[in-house]
């Protein structure tokens, strides 16, 4: 089944050349069957680059999807045309009042900062109240989860001294092999980071509303399930493409930055060799598990009784 996606949204083009289904809106709107409403807040500065990547994965389902994208009123991005923010974004105060299937909400450059000090935090902490009456099962990604986890449960971020940047080697937890969400997961599979902060296992264990499910011994806690799965925070990147880690590397070795090669990522390390793509299909599983084990079997046939 197709991906239901906004009119002329650049994305559509770009998959099509990937052989990926997708269908705009007004060829959708003929089809008599109710598909998921999935709706993306895209924090990330490159919103093209996001919206592919994250569309990418939500079409390896057979159901339809309609996808909205929302943004913040609190915050204008500097690098993406506002022609394409005003044709595809709305701001979160104009859809409070409508229900939704499934959210996903994406990493942020922000790292730097307290949660406090961020401009919009006043704004996505009501966004994250919201999630809870307004959507079935949200997924949370990168600094969004460390935010997530922050605002609904007290959870802290810790500085790196070093940036956790590149391909890691991940398991799941003991115990929960079984979860849906991991149908057809490897032993162990791969996963992208890059980030410069992290949260700490003793400080999730403290609380019996969270369960880490997911980790590495490089890169540390992976994925954190809360309310049955009606909450996932992802620390990692599954949905980065391939080549998204050598575009973040060389450009910060070209502004003059303090950046190691990302690790486990270029072919015997050297970069003119490309990167070796480890993590794709991982990816694929993790969202179209979500989509239909936490979104598609859990979310009522009537939005509006979504609880």
């Amino acid at each position: 089944m197709p991906l239901n996606l906004p009119d002329r949204l650049p994305a559509i083009d770009l998959l099509k050349e990937e052989n990926i289904f997708v269908i705009d809106t007004s060829r959708a709107k003929t089809q008599d069957i109710r598909p998921l409403k999935i709706v993306i807040l895209n924090l990330m500065p490159l919103k093209i680059t996001t919206e592919t990547d994250l569309i990418r994965l939500l079409s390896n389902s057979p159901l339809q999807i309609e996808v909205s994208f929302m943004k913040l009123k609190s915050h204008t991005s500097k690098n993406t045309p506002i022609e394409h923010m005003k044709a595809f974004y709305r701001d979160f105060e104009d859809m409070s009042d409508e229900k939704f299937d499934g959210m996903i909400i994406t990493g942020a450059p922000v790292e730097h900062l307290d949660f406090e000090e961020v401009n919009y935090w006043d704004e996505i902490q009501k966004i994250f109240n919201w999630t809870r009456t307004h959507v079935t099962s949200t997924l949370y990604i990168c600094w969004a989860a460390q935010a997530g986890l922050y605002h609904h449960y007290g959870i802290p971020k810790y500085p790196l001294e070093k940036k956790m940047f590149g391909i890691f080697e991940h398991h799941v937890c003991e115990g929960f092999q079984k979860l849906p969400i991991f149908r057809g997961f490897d032993d162990v599979f791969f996963v992208p980071h890059s980030r410069h902060t992290e949260i700490r296992r003793e400080d999730i264990g403290k609380n019996p509303a969270l369960q880490i499910i997911s980790e590495s011994e490089d890169s540390g806690v992976h994925i954190v399930m809360a309310r049955g799965g009606r909450e996932f925070f992802v620390t990692g990147h599954s949905e980065y493409a391939p080549y998204t880690l050598d575009t973040e590397y060389r450009r910060d070795l070209g502004k003059g930055l303090p950046i190691n090669m990302p690790q486990n990522y270029y072919r015997d390390n050297d970069p003119e060799k490309g990167p070796l793509v480890r993590w794709r299909s991982t990816a694929n599983l993790l969202f179209s598990n979500w989509l239909n084990y936490y979104v598609y079997q859990e979310t009522p046939y009537d939005i509006n009784e979504i609880r």
